[in-house]
């Protein structure tokens, strides 16, 4: 068993997804105790029972809590209900199930949107609950707010290390390239690179191109996250990112550039542009000796590598 991690079992929660697949692999080399993973057809975390009855089997000693659901823009405006409800069943029937079965170590994993459209920039861990969410991902960002919660109030009354980060914009292998429920960064890789592909002279940008957004390779939010179960007094919540944002268009640009799209981006100011400028500050989880790596022109490479490759062995994830 490693040194840095004392856990004998850790539940990685969401190990299909792309945050999940990505601890996966940072715990391979680091991790030599059992690594328990669940598919939804074998574990509903929406279902309280079979939670429970997970957790009193299993005995997890360390939860890594990325299970969600998530989506972009679109997805968040048309399913509000499904996003506020699944997310909020899951934290609160797993962080309940890992206290009642002695969990040591429980990290709920939420998203920077927790914080209010209008706080002051770069957004500090201090912002969370001081003014209206983003009204586009409330729904979300409010279940998100509910795990948190819970993980703070569990810690503080029961003495429980139970504890958040909350990551930026997430991009890189394993990403979801649904044509409408992606988030930015997959989204427009997909559209560039089939409009590549077919040799369009434009591509449409939803929004004015001109709010600022940070963006965080999912393989540094792995690190990060195996960093902070190694610590042994984590903050209750912590943002994760970069501390470096850049606007959409600029953004758009690099990824034209990475696909090797040379036609006309065309900015759709019909379409919302969210939330004007979101970058976290990220002192606190650089004070405990975490630092990402991994810079957004390398990061993309690395993304639409992947991509590629997924649409050539047919398991592009798309839903």
């Amino acid at each position: 068993m490693s040194s840095s991690l004392p856990f004998q079992r850790i539940f990685v929660a969401g190990h299909r997804g792309m945050v999940g697949r990505a601890v996966l692999r940072q715990l391979e080399p680091v991790f030599q105790g059992e690594v328990l993973t669940r598919t939804r057809s074998q574990l509903d975390l929406c279902d309280q029972r079979a939670v429970a009855d997970f957790f009193a089997d299993a005995r997890p000693d360390c939860v890594v809590f990325a299970a969600a659901k998530v989506g972009g823009i679109h997805a968040n405006a048309t399913y509000p209900a499904e996003f506020a409800y699944e997310n909020m069943m899951m934290a609160a029937n797993a962080i309940h199930a890992a206290y009642q079965n002695q969990t040591e170590r429980f990290l709920f994993l939420g998203s920077t949107c927790i914080y209010p459209r209008a706080c002051p920039q770069p957004i500090q861990e201090s912002s969370l609950l001081t003014g209206p969410l983003e009204s586009t991902n409330e729904a979300y960002a409010l279940a998100k707010i509910a795990g948190l919660k819970l993980c703070q109030h569990y810690r503080n009354q029961y003495g429980v290390l139970f504890h958040s980060a909350m990551p930026t914009n997430l991009y890189g292998p394993g990403d979801n390239y649904h044509h409408d429920n992606s988030h930015v960064i997959p989204g427009l890789i997909r559209r560039f690179h089939e409009a590549h592909r077919a040799g369009a002279k434009t591509v449409s940008v939803w929004g004015s191109g001109k709010p600022r957004r940070e963006f965080l390779h999912v393989d540094d939010l792995a690190a990060a996250i195996v960093h902070l179960i190694g610590l042994q007094n984590p903050p209750d919540w912590v943002n994760v990112g970069t501390g470096v944002d850049l606007p959409v268009a600029d953004l758009a640009a690099l990824i034209a550039e990475t696909v090797g799209f040379e036609g006309e981006i065309v900015q759709d100011e019909s379409k919302p542009d969210g939330t004007p400028v979101k970058r976290t500050d990220t002192t606190v989880i650089n004070n405990t000796g975490w630092f990402s790596q991994i810079n957004l022109r390398d990061g993309l490479q690395s993304a639409y590598q992947d991509f590629v490759q997924s649409i050539e062995s047919e398991r592009l994830r798309s839903v």
